[in-house]
């Protein structure tokens, strides 16, 4: 969406910042290239109540599946006790 619009009373800061701004380049991937795909294997395992509950809440709030954050959890905790082990 391009505008066309001028301001010709504008305040000197806000001129002078408009008039020195450079267009960038956009440097984002595109949104398939935002999420990279994982090696994922499926496991049954029993959590207590109280940890699915607090999981499923959180997911209702942020919109995130709450297998999503239970495994990315237990990523976290594997990377951090990963890299302990190796030193």
């Amino acid at each position: 969406m391009k505008s066309d619009n001028y301001y010709e009373n504008a305040p000197d800061e806000i001129r002078q910042g408009l008039e020195s701004a450079r267009e960038i380049k956009d440097f984002l991937p595109p949104p398939e290239q935002l999420i990279l795909k994982e090696d994922t294997k499926k496991v049954t395992i029993v959590l207590s109540q109280k940890s699915v509950e607090f999981f499923k809440e959180k997911s209702k709030v942020t919109h995130v599946p709450y297998q999503l954050m239970i495994r990315k959890v237990l990523d976290n905790y594997t990377e951090a006790y990963s890299q302990k082990s190796n030193t």
